[in-house]
């Protein structure tokens, strides 16, 4: 059968686009199921990543820092405010695309010419680098940077000054005339106010500078705490962030505020320290004069309340200045850092840990040796396990022998026989060694736990030190004779005068602690510290024994140096000789404990003076001297009522007459009846005024200036040096002088004489005017 050619060629195009047809339709089925596929994996997987890029194209969104809470002292003053500020930022794109969209401000480099210009002026205003600034605004691909925090108002007011201004850029304007060309010079201006925005940020002042500096702390470029109360409570000062959302245009550039939502940044709570600043003035202001007299390599000091644990001051000198704590003020330390090239990575760890070193409370961050002060704690052991008592003698030949080791009391000296009460008054070593071997291992490491020197106190604040101690499985009689009187051990400042804390209250150990209360930005109280007892370590009895021991220290042993006149003071001094791998001479902390009054007592205060220059000087002329000016301030400022006995009565100085309105020859009288010599400015009959005032305290023979009614200028005297007198020719002088003299110390001991006072040799002062000597005996035996 004849078939035509095309007719197969029809039949064979037939099948092929039945065919291709199929295929075609196979094909588009199946890239709809992949463009389905590729849809729900973008909805279903990457969803989220997707719809964060979508936001982030549509929306600027950056968080604002909440701002910090207040830090009070236990008075409300505050010391560590966060006062109102911003943050400067720019959009580095939306720069690059004004001047790329227009025809005039993209030729001439006139781009290059304003990041040059205003990276120069930010520069002087933010007191940062040109080139800092100039390397943020040239990141034309970001939207949103952050050029400086912490901008003052004062800062900002002179930034405004440039970004709310037109910016000029001056050109040439050519005229083509019909005969001759005209030039005129003009300034091309474009608004920049949009190009930069500013977000809510705070700054961190401390009003006081160094003031308990090691203690409050300091913060990070983050604005949390890094050190101190502000790490340790971090989460109660820190506020709660909030938000800026406003909407970006296609070219990421920030559209007008109506755009804009604003979610308000929250204000932390509020601390109120322990902390008197009375309190740590008297303590910073007496370790001040100390470190500067004695050029030790540091001085520190601690004051307790001694029935709660409430820690009232702490300072450690040197310290350093809160506004600008990364300034090194040790010049060890800066010494210490020229070994290593500056900038080099050995430089940077060095200046660290050196930065460290000096935001660090001795008081509480180290341990050291107590040395003597710790025999108060055997005597409390032996006393309450009934192995001493206050009749309990010792015959002292200067050494006592335990296993092979021979132990010797200071400068060899033998103390002969001696109650336990003069034991401790001459701080005998033989004694206490032979009392803590009568007590056993078993019965002291019970009293060395119960008295807190097997674990941190838990005071609240980071980096407590822990103690170190023997082990009481392998202790040894020999180790149990060293730590009798404190050698051995290591434990913190702040451990030791928490535990003799627990002798001076009556036998219970406190919990301390530095933070009384947190309160909201109203003031409202959100909680409050309660007064802890963690337990009884000895009875009352006990603890009356050795605060009549402690007592007898203060008044005719080591510590006379503490003597305050009307005040039963009880104390015990130390001599602890320091370990230190960096040199092989001997190095040694004198330190004295105190508390009182004796009867009732209230405030518990340590001083430790860390390696004196000179010649070996013991805890009680180094240290009582400054813990006692501490204690006596701190005593008045409490309202404690001094009792004086009849032999200081006649010491007690005498009070000022009112003279103001009595005629000039009456005032005269009036002050020689009260044994006061009187100096008269003007010519004038009456007295309208006078130096010191009526009723304030001053010495016999002091001196009274009245100024008459035709007086017209205030008399002026200059202070002189006081230092290195006796009581009677401080006094002397000072009558000379025009002055009037407080006496602080010893005055009437052997040996006594003036070794600082409260106001600088040179000091123009008003005639009249009152000066603080304060004495001490250098006769006193190194403990």
């Amino acid at each position: 059968m004849y078939i035509h050619p095309n007719r197969v060629k029809r039949k064979t195009d037939t099948t092929f686009v039945k065919q291709s047809a199929i295929v075609s339709f196979i094909l588009v089925v199946a890239m709809v199921f992949v463009n389905l596929g590729a849809v729900a994996y973008i909805m279903l997987a990457k969803g989220d990543e997707y719809r964060q890029k979508a936001a982030s194209n549509q929306l600027y969104d950056v968080s604002i820092e909440g701002i910090r809470g207040t830090i009070y002292d236990s008075n409300m003053t505050p010391l560590a405010t966060s006062t109102t500020a911003w943050i400067l930022c720019v959009n580095p794109k939306a720069i690059k695309n004004k001047f790329e969209d227009n025809s005039f401000l993209n030729k001439e480099n006139r781009y290059d010419i304003f990041i040059n210009d205003i990276s120069k002026r930010f520069a002087k205003i933010l007191g940062m680098k040109k080139s800092e600034i100039k390397a943020m605004l040239l990141q034309s691909e970001l939207s949103y940077k952050r050029i400086k925090k912490e901008v003052s108002p004062t800062q900002k007011i002179a930034l405004d000054a440039i970004i709310n201004k037109p910016y000029g850029f001056p050109y040439t304007y050519v005229d083509n005339g019909l005969f001759k060309d005209k030039t005129e010079e003009r300034t091309y201006d474009i608004s920049i106010s949009s190009l930069f925005t500013y977000e809510s940020d705070s700054i961190r002042e401390y009003s006081q500078s160094n003031f308990a500096s090691t203690v409050i702390g300091v913060i990070n470029a983050e604005n949390k705490g890094e050190t101190g109360i502000e790490r340790h409570y971090n989460n109660v000062l820190e506020g709660t962030a909030g938000r800026i959302v406003t909407a970006k245009d296609s070219r990421g550039r920030i559209l007008e505020s109506s755009y804009e939502t604003v979610f308000d940044a929250g204000e932390g709570n509020g601390i109120v320290l322990t902390i008197d600043s009375n309190i740590q003035s008297y303590l910073e202001n007496a370790l001040n004069r100390a470190h500067a007299s004695i050029k030790s390599d540091g001085v520190y000091g601690i004051v307790m309340d001694v029935k709660t644990g409430a820690v009232l001051a702490v300072s450690d000198k040197p310290d350093f200045d809160l506004n600008n704590p990364r300034e090194l003020v040790s010049k060890a330390a800066k010494e210490e850092l020229k070994k290593y090239k500056v900038g080099s990575d050995e430089y940077k760890q060095a200046f660290s840990n050196k930065l460290y070193e000096q935001w660090s409370s001795f008081c509480i961050t180290e341990n050291y040796e107590p040395g003597s002060t710790f025999k108060i704690f055997t005597a409390a052991a032996a006393i309450e396990e009934g192995v001493a008592n206050l009749k309990t003698t010792h015959n002292c030949l200067s050494y006592v022998k335990v296993a092979d080791i021979t132990y010797n009391c200071a400068n060899h000296k033998s103390h002969g026989l001696q109650t336990l009460t003069q034991g401790l008054m001459n701080s005998c070593n033989t004694f206490f060694i032979t009392i803590g071997q009568r007590l056993g291992l078993e019965k002291y490491n019970k009293y060395f736990e119960a008295f807190g020197f097997t674990e941190k106190t838990g005071i609240d604040i980071n980096n407590e030190a822990f103690p170190v101690y023997h082990n009481p499985a392998r202790m040894s009689k020999v180790d149990l004779a060293s730590t009798s009187f404190g050698q051995t051990i290591r434990i913190s400042p702040l451990q030791l005068i928490t535990a003799a804390c627990s002798i001076a209250n009556g036998g219970k150990l406190m919990q301390p602690y530095l933070v009384d209360k947190v309160v909201d930005s109203d003031g409202n109280i959100i909680s409050q510290t309660e007064p802890t007892v963690k337990r009884r370590v000895i009875s009352e009895r006990t603890a009356q024994s050795v605060i009549s021991m402690m007592e007898a220290v203060v008044e005719k042993g080591t510590g006379k140096n503490a003597y305050i006149p009307g005040y039963r003071v009880c104390g015990k001094t130390a001599t602890a000789e320091k370990l230190d791998d960096n040199t092989d001479d001997a190095i040694y902390i004198a330190s004295f404990l105190c508390f009182a009054p004796a009867d009732d007592p209230q405030v518990a205060i340590l001083v430790g003076v860390d390696n004196a220059p000179g010649p070996y000087r013991g805890g009680g002329v180094l240290a009582a001297p400054i813990a006692k000016e501490v204690l006596e301030s701190t005593l008045k400022y409490m309202g404690v009522e001094p009792h004086y006995t009849q032999s200081e009565l006649a010491e007690v100085s005498r009070t000022t007459p009112s003279l103001i309105g009595k005629n000039v020859s009456d005032a005269k009288i009036a002050a020689a009846n009260e044994g006061l010599v009187t100096r008269v400015s003007g010519k004038g009959k009456k007295v309208v005024s006078q130096v010191p005032a009526g009723g304030e305290s001053i010495p016999e023979g002091g001196v009274v200036v009245i100024y008459t009614e035709e007086a017209s200028d205030t008399l002026e005297v200059t202070v002189p040096d006081f230092t290195g007198r006796t009581a009677s020719e401080v006094n002397r002088l000072a009558v000379n002088s025009g002055l009037n003299v407080v006496f602080s110390g010893p005055t009437g001991s052997a040996g006594v004489r003036a070794y600082s006072q409260d106001i600088r040799k040179g000091t123009t002062v008003e005639a009249g005017s009152k000066v603080t000597v304060y004495f001490r005996t250098d006769n006193i035996a190194v403990d």
